[in-house]
């Protein structure tokens, strides 16, 4: 009883019979006199669960929500609202897998659950796809900051063009972002302190989605023939769209709402972050950290509902694939835009870090096993992923593409794949048979995840074979 309370679990948590199992015991015990292995269920989480909420939600909320008015153009509302409602609610059942596997072997590391279910090649195959998604995130959130950030300084000097000056070179200001920020809070040694930089990073997203509704009331049907206070209508020609009406559409279906589904997809993948979130709550239990899962996944699809209503409401046909340049094409000198912007910047720029914690985490997962904490290798890692991004963003004239086939082969991993098959291969077969429900429920939501893989990866290649653009912003 005290190893349960140890770990923050009583009778009165109501397990099942998976999670009855404590979660300091191993189903492949050491043998007599070998070293017990250190898991990360051995030390005492310090971060509250409000604390944990805003870890969650931040490392959720991504450059996706940018793209998710275009999602609701190129599908209508209801059939937005339908997906992403679906895509919400497989987030949170993956959680639950992984939570659940994570309890049996009292494991909270991502790649040590592949490790218990297929040995060192799941272990390495774990990290390598965390790796990959986070270093395309943090590429994506990089971009937005070099694309972005000298517009915004040029609309505060007053500049109606760039003239050229160094503080008005995306490259120079994202090596500056990254040495005076990024990697001052990449070295926190514990992701809970990033909670209040996750705190006010979620505060510049609300003003965001604020900005958007205020807008929508603001702004008039910017081509309407009849209305002259805005816009002209043949500038508004050029957006997307040639069939631009005023009308607000439930169910709609053209060439770009194949995009629809990775766009959400993305919007949602937060899953390499669990596990460490999990660590570091306190008074961890599986109830308590499947209830912090729930309420980040509820926020965020309130809030990315909200965004992309708005959003879509306010342009109809003509909203661009990234939001805020749709704006910009309607008044580029709007003052409150312009803050949205830089509320934007500073959202993307400090979840950076979050997002920087499971790479390195999988890095000394697959290098460095059995080695304790060191503050140089805490530093060196976290440099040289920095570096790497940096000289993504700086040299990669384009990596949309680059970008598609991560996305489309890491998201469907993480939330579907991966989860799902430690699952299975985890819970002992004499608590759940193969043949149980519950097993052949994750091996459907595996299936799915395969073929939702497949079906990104054939858009991308018809896209490329088209020659048509498709960017649209990943998670």
């Amino acid at each position: 009883m005290e190893l349960q309370k140890m770990n923050g679990h009583s009778r009165d948590d109501g397990f099942d019979a998976v999670e009855a199992i404590e979660e300091n015991t191993e189903f492949l015990p050491h043998k007599a006199g070998a070293k017990k292995e250190v898991h990360f269920t051995d030390f005492e989480g310090k971060t509250s669960f409000g604390m944990s909420i805003f870890n969650l939600s931040n490392a959720i909320m991504g450059s996706g929500i940018l793209g998710l008015a275009y999602a609701m153009a190129n599908t209508g509302i209801v059939l937005f609202l339908i997906l992403l409602l679906c895509i919400a609610i497989l987030s949170a059942y993956s959680i639950h897998l992984l939570l659940k596997s994570a309890g049996v072997v009292g494991i909270r590391a991502y790649e040590q659950l592949g490790n218990r279910a297929f040995g060192h090649p799941g272990k390495v195959l774990a990290a390598l796809i965390i790796t990959m998604h986070n270093i395309g995130a943090m590429s994506s959130y990089l971009y937005i900051v070099k694309s972005e950030l000298p517009l915004v300084i040029q609309a505060f000097l007053g500049k109606h063009e760039n003239t050229g000056e160094w503080f008005l070179n995306g490259n120079y200001l994202i090596i500056i972002v990254s040495a005076a920020i990024i990697l001052p809070l990449a070295l926190m040694k514990q992701l809970g302190y990033l909670g209040y930089t996750s705190g006010f990073s979620l505060s510049c997203m609300v003003f965001f989605l604020i900005s958007v509704v205020y807008k929508k009331f603001s702004l008039s049907c910017l081509y309407d023939p009849n209305n002259n206070t805005t816009a002209p209508h043949d500038k508004l020609l050029g957006f997307n769209r040639t069939d631009l009406t005023c009308d607000a559409k439930l169910f709609t279906i053209n060439s770009e709402a194949a995009y629809t589904i990775p766009i959400i997809a993305f919007a949602f993948v937060c899953h390499p972050e669990v596990l460490p979130i999990y660590t570091e709550l306190r008074n961890a239990n599986k109830k308590r950290m499947q209830a912090v899962a729930n309420i980040s996944i509820l926020a965020m699809f309130v809030m990315y509902l909200l965004t992309a209503l708005f959003g879509y409401l306010t342009f109809y046909a003509a909203v661009e694939a990234e939001l805020l340049h749709t704006y910009s094409r309607v008044d580029p000198l709007d003052v409150l835009i312009l803050c949205v912007r830089l509320a934007v910047l500073v959202a993307v720029t400090l979840t950076v870090p979050v997002v920087l914690f499971p790479i390195r985490r999988a890095l000394l997962q697959i290098f460095f096993p059995e080695k304790p904490f060191h503050w140089a290798r805490h530093f060196v890692i976290a440099f040289c992923l920095i570096f790497v991004v940096n000289l993504l963003v700086i040299f990669v004239p384009s990596i949309k593409d680059i970008f598609g086939v991560i996305g489309a082969t890491s998201a469907p991993s993480l939330i579907f794949i991966l989860p799902a098959i430690f699952y299975i291969r985890i819970v002992p077969e004499d608590v759940e048979p193969l043949k149980s429900k519950p097993k052949i429920q994750a091996a459907c939501f595996a299936a799915l995840g395969f073929i939702f893989m497949i079906m990104s990866l054939s858009f991308i290649f018809i896209d490329w074979s088209t020659g048509k653009s498709g960017s649209i912003g990943g998670h």
